[in-house]
């Protein structure tokens, strides 16, 4: 019956791509934001510094939390690394370094042939404006889902059933682009067809191994 497996074909190909943002499609470096404020040197030995987690101090805010409150605790907990943690909203928009080589084409070449792309971002409500700004790339996605804005960030949950919502298809028919193995882990775990992002050349291959047209 080639009406029943059009039909199978359809329900089992990838309906939508979800693509993280930083260092997938934009190059983040938190240290080059600490750096406008400190010096080079000061921030390299505060983001390999033993007393204080920076990534874990950023998950706050990308978790919903205010920058207000998470600078006003690191200067009461840190006060000797509060410059250095100041520094980084300060001069927030010196981390974005560009887009990752190659991955705006495949979103370009994606967006072009139709397949509908969300975003789901690890990244502050209040910071994130700053990200549709600079890059037009993120225009052509037709939803980013802001941890922020959600109160919820990788890899909880949460944030993934955010934009499953969003897409408004059954997990297993989005595929699901993240930097981060833990990230990457928590999608398949709820169905996601999940990716780890190496390069852009090599989730190019991996799209089309799904039948996506790049």
């Amino acid at each position: 019956l080639p009406g029943a497996a059009d039909e199978l074909f359809r329900e089992l190909s990838p309906a939508a791509v979800v693509f993280d943002l930083g260092n997938v499609l934009i190059d983040w470096d938190p240290a080059a934001a600490i750096a406008a404020g400190v010096g080079e040197d000061e921030a390299r030995r505060f983001m390999a510094a033993e007393d204080f987690d920076f990534m874990a101090w950023n998950h706050g805010p990308d978790s919903g939390g205010s920058w207000a409150e998470a600078e006003a605790e690191v200067c009461r907990t840190h006060p000797h690394w509060a410059e250095h943690a100041l520094s980084y909203r300060r001069h927030f928009t010196a981390s974005l370094l560009g887009e990752v080589p190659g991955t705006a084409e495949v979103v370009r070449e994606l967006h072009a042939a139709q397949v509908p792309l969300l975003g789901l971002t690890n990244w502050s409500a209040e910071l994130y404006p700053h990200a549709p700004e600079r890059f037009a790339v993120l225009a052509l996605l037709d939803h980013v889902v802001v941890s922020g804005e959600v109160g919820a960030a990788k890899p909880d949950p949460a944030a993934y059933r955010a934009v499953i919502e969003r897409a408004g298809v059954p997990p297993e028919r989005l595929v699901f682009v993240d930097d981060k193995q833990v990230n990457v882990d928590a999608a398949a775990a709820l169905g996601m067809d999940a990716i780890r992002f190496t390069t852009a050349d090599e989730l190019r291959r991996q799209l089309r191994e799904r039948g996506l047209p790049v």
